[in-house]
């Protein structure tokens, strides 16, 4: 079969590796063009783009449905994994056998752009990844395969993603097979309809009178992109990674305190978590006890 990939983030790489030592011909990558990044604000090509271009595979950098159109001649399958735009339907009819969808969640539930970072932060303990056939909607298509994934507790948003995407390499390679063998796919059910929409920037700031749980879940879904955010003496703090406290210890919500190498921070009704690693502002990722020993915490000290 001949094969396109529309793609954009690193999650498409694990079913790139998979289509470029197939049986299968992957004739071309359609990503996002290049933008801006970094402190610099200098033109950066995308993570797919860059796999592309390691592996020599013709790359198509798009910014209309035109252009895409354009580059789908003789393509039979185009398979899209999180390429950041909804295409008109005359596009999706151009492919023999149309478009696919990776999608990283159990659809219906979480249909949107966050899937894995919406679960997260709901708390929830079991997630998937689903292959569905695209339409006019968003992420509403009828469905190939899908498969459950269990979340452990201690995953954030990178490691739950690399796990999916390993995953969905397997899953995508069995829905070429039941669509060569002329398998339909399934209408998704009308229950359980849920969305996952973009993450925004206000969203990433921990509320520390929230429970321990809820602040858990919160540095988990925004980990390692784009951060889960606090502000400490009026400049911004990022924390990666915390944990939760067995010790008690009365603190407010928000106040820190260093005690035997570990810094605990106080949430709603009395609990409190220890922060395991964190990125002070301007500076570089760190255990949390060598930046409080650091920072010579003052008693009473407070995130916020």
């Amino acid at each position: 079969m001949r094969i396109c990939v529309a793609a954009t983030p690193d999650v498409a790489i694990p079913t790139l590796d998979y289509l470029l030592h197939s049986d299968h011909e992957l004739i071309s990558v359609i990503t996002q063009p290049d933008r801006p990044a970094g402190r610099g604000r200098e033109l950066q090509s995308t993570p797919v783009a860059q796999w592309a271009s390691v592996n020599n595979i013709l790359l198509h950098k798009c910014n209309s449905d035109d252009e895409v159109a354009s580059a789908l001649e003789n393509i039979d399958l185009v398979i899209a994994i999180g390429y950041g735009r909804i295409l008109a339907p005359y596009v999706l009819q151009i492919p023999r056998y149309g478009f696919i969808n990776l999608h990283f969640s159990l659809l219906p539930s979480y249909r949107g752009a966050a899937p894995a970072q919406r679960a997260l932060l709901a708390g929830e303990v079991k997630t998937g990844v689903t292959v569905f056939k695209l339409d006019a909607g968003m992420d509403t298509g009828p469905i190939y395969r899908s498969q459950v994934v269990d979340i452990a507790q201690t995953w954030n948003t990178g490691d739950l993603l690399k796990v999916l995407s390993e995953i969905g390499s397997d899953i995508v390679s069995a829905t070429i097979d039941d669509i060569l063998a002329g398998v339909l796919p399934v209408a998704q059910s009308g229950a359980g309809i849920s969305f996952a929409p973009k993450i925004l920037r206000d969203e990433t700031w921990i509320d520390w009178s929230q429970s321990a749980e809820k602040i858990n879940n919160h540095v988990r879904a925004f980990t390692p992109h784009p951060g889960a955010l606090t502000k400490f003496r009026g400049q911004i703090f990022k924390i990666i990674n915390i944990g939760y406290a067995e010790e008690e210890i009365m603190l407010k919500a928000g106040e820190l305190t260093l005690l035997n190498k570990k810094v605990y921070v106080g949430c709603d009704d009395g609990q409190i978590v220890n922060l395991i690693s964190v990125t002070p502002s301007g500076g570089k990722p760190m255990s949390a006890c060598d930046w409080a020993n650091g920072a010579r915490l003052v008693l009473g000290e407070k995130f916020g």
